[in-house]
């Protein structure tokens, strides 16, 4: 099984900005980043299902790439909780430090650590690889890859930071034989 994983495109929100399961729209540039994007997909198979997170950020990603579109809450960003919507220099910088230095197992008021999203990632990770597939897209966030791609790699929770992931990026995936290859990342 071929799978994409696909970060959104640009958001139309400022810099610095806490939004992780905030519903934000698309920046004003879709359609070129859109362009883009399709560009570093290779031709999808007739029943390519793209799974996608719930957020219109992907969702309005997803159905351009397919009318089989399947959205998926363990997709989500993960929850930032009381910061969803405050700028992070708003942030109490010693509590931002905080969390900033124990995030894999330290979550924002009410919201969740990286270790809670690794988990739904990886209950999400194993139903689909139960499926007979031959391609699959996922749309998602920053955050999800990261922790889809710890969870394929093994890496320590703190390390999955190391990974760059863009906005519209495109990062390859080719599970064969009970083994998952990384073809590419970042694309």
């Amino acid at each position: 099984m071929d799978i994409y994983l696909i970060r959104h495109t640009r958001t139309a929100t400022e810099a610095g900005l806490c939004y992780g399961q905030s519903d934000v729209a698309l920046a004003a540039s879709f359609s070129e980043d859109l362009s883009a994007l399709q560009q570093k997909l290779p031709e999808l198979t007739e029943d390519c299902p793209v799974f996608s997170s719930p957020l219109r950020r992907c969702t309005q990603l997803a159905e351009r790439l397919s009318v089989k579109v399947t959205t998926d809450d363990r997709l989500l960003e993960l929850n930032f909780g009381a910061w969803e919507g405050v700028r992070f220099d708003a942030i109490e910088p010693e509590i931002l430090r905080h969390w900033s230095a124990n995030f894999v197992e330290s979550a924002p008021p009410n919201g969740e650590s990286f270790t809670d999203l690794y988990e739904r990632i990886g209950d999400f990770w194993r139903d689909l690889l139960q499926q007979p597939l031959e391609q699959a897209v996922i749309v998602t966030h920053a955050g999800a890859i990261r922790a889809l791609l710890a969870h394929v790699l093994t890496l320590p929770l703190a390390n999955a930071f190391q990974l760059r992931i863009d906005p519209g990026s495109v990062h390859k995936l080719r599970h064969q034989n009970a083994y998952t290859y990384i073809d590419y990342l970042n694309k």
